[in-house]
């Protein structure tokens, strides 16, 4: 029996110790000012000197200014990341607006190092993820100014704009840096192309079909 206990508490130390090297180190001090000029790379972007830190390095303005959704989607993302806000590096968080015109979609993609909380500022969205392999649920609802919704980590996610004027939205990411996968430009205008026969046999089309697609995401 002593030797099954031992043997119980050894597994639980060992499984206690994976999970604990599976996440995000603790910060190790009050803030990590990303330095553009830095030359070491590491995962993330390297530590301006504490001593040089000043207060517009934890700030930025323009998010009151609406983009440009003159554009094939109709939409315009304004990212704020740690590229943008230095003093956001290490934080582990980030926020972009984002503009749409009538009609206008935030096409699906997917953000692979965070989750999302979206919030409508103006106008009516219509919004929805799609869950991972077998189910594929789509999940989908329209939402008004002040309504919020969420997008888990990793799941493809898009917008609508279901309106007949401007819509705007904030989003706020659970990453300092969360990526972006646009699912057409992904698999239609990869550098170079996957080759046409897997996506024939992946989306059941013709080989016609399929150049047409990748001539309308190339670069």
């Amino acid at each position: 029996m002593a030797y099954n206990f031992s043997l119980v508490v050894a597994i639980l130390a060992l499984s206690l110790s994976v999970v604990v090297t599976a996440t995000d180190n603790s910060a190790l001090q009050d803030f990590c000012v990303s330095d553009p000029q830095g030359q070491v790379l590491v995962n993330g972007l390297v530590c301006k000197d504490p001593k040089v830190v000043e207060a517009n390095d934890f700030f930025f303005s323009g998010l009151h200014i609406a983009g440009n959704t003159s554009n094939p989607s109709g939409s315009k993302v304004t990212p704020v990341a740690a590229t943008q806000l230095p003093g956001l590096n290490t934080l582990g968080i980030s926020i972009a607006r984002i503009d749409y015109a009538p009609w206008g979609i935030n096409p699906p993609h997917t953000h692979p190092r965070a989750s999302e909380i979206l919030t409508v500022l103006d106008g009516y969205l219509e919004v929805g993820f799609v869950t991972s392999n077998p189910e594929n649920r789509h999940i989908r609802k329209v939402l008004q100014k002040g309504d919020v919704f969420v997008f888990p980590v990793g799941l493809v996610h898009y917008q609508r704009n279901v309106g007949n004027s401007n819509a705007v939205a904030i989003a706020a990411l659970s990453s300092q840096n969360p990526g972006v996968i646009t699912v057409g430009n992904a698999v239609f205008g990869s550098t170079p192309e996957i080759a046409t026969d897997v996506l024939v046999k992946a989306f059941h089309l013709d080989e016609t079909t399929i150049g047409y697609l990748q001539s309308k995401f190339k670069n």
